[in-house]
């Protein structure tokens, strides 16, 4: 995955694998994550399969048919192989009739995405692969929340025109009705953070008296709480 230039995110995605235990491996710290114990069964996994598919769930008949071809494993072996595969089968029919709700995976797809379990990333790896206009989306959240925290204005322009040709086609157009205030936002230090909190205090004092309070009345709330 590295040789392909993916980002260490999306690595950790796809393998449920911690971000620091993947550092490790592409630096070579790490060299025995994936390795697995040689099983003797494995030059005869084609032919389990086509028993498996022909009809023959049995691990008893499974074992007796590979022994006559010249297996040398043990009847456990065989049947090891038979449980995991019933419950791979019950595990695909079922787990699509418990998709986890819109708003969780979004969750999945963007703040929580690097703190997913396996299952939740296999779902939004599907997720993905059914619909790539999401991922696509994703990466444009992605890279608005970097230009923003890191003030990089002159990256607007670009991701404007690719968030138009996107699911995020009408974010992008009330963003350009209004570039020159986002354009200030990211260049500037000024913040009318104050100003709103001072106003939500005003209006919170009002409603505490029902609406009715005049001028002065509200002054002097507002002076004596201050």
């Amino acid at each position: 995955m590295a040789e392909e230039n993916l980002p260490i995110r999306r690595i950790t995605r796809m393998t449920g694998l911690s971000r620091g235990l993947i550092r490790q491996i592409l630096r070579g710290v790490r060299e025995d994550v994936f390795r697995v114990r040689q099983s003797s069964l494995e030059p005869w996994l084609l032919k389990l399969e086509g028993e498996w598919k022909g009809g023959c769930r049995n691990a008893a008949e499974l074992w007796r048919r590979l022994t006559r071809e010249g297996f040398r494993g043990s009847p456990r072996t065989v049947g090891e192989w038979a449980t995991r595969r019933r419950r791979a089968e019950a595990t695909s029919a079922t787990s699509s009739g418990k998709c986890p709700p819109v708003l969780k995976r979004a969750r999945m797809m963007t703040t929580a995405r690097n703190h997913l379990s396996k299952a939740e990333a296999i779902i939004v790896a599907q997720t993905e692969a059914a619909v790539p206009g999401l991922a696509i989306a994703r990466d444009l959240v992605e890279r608005f929340i970097s230009m923003v925290r890191n003030g990089e204005s002159n990256h607007l322009a670009c991701w404007l025109g690719d968030a138009e040709q996107s699911l995020l086609a009408s974010l992008a157009r009330g963003l350009r009705s209004d570039q020159a205030a986002v354009l200030a936002a990211m260049e500037h230090v000024w913040s009318n953070g104050q100003t709103e909190g001072q106003i939500n205090k005003l209006k919170m004092l009002k409603r505490q008296m029902y609406g009715r309070a005049n001028i002065d009345l509200l002054r002097a709330r507002l002076t004596s709480v201050v």
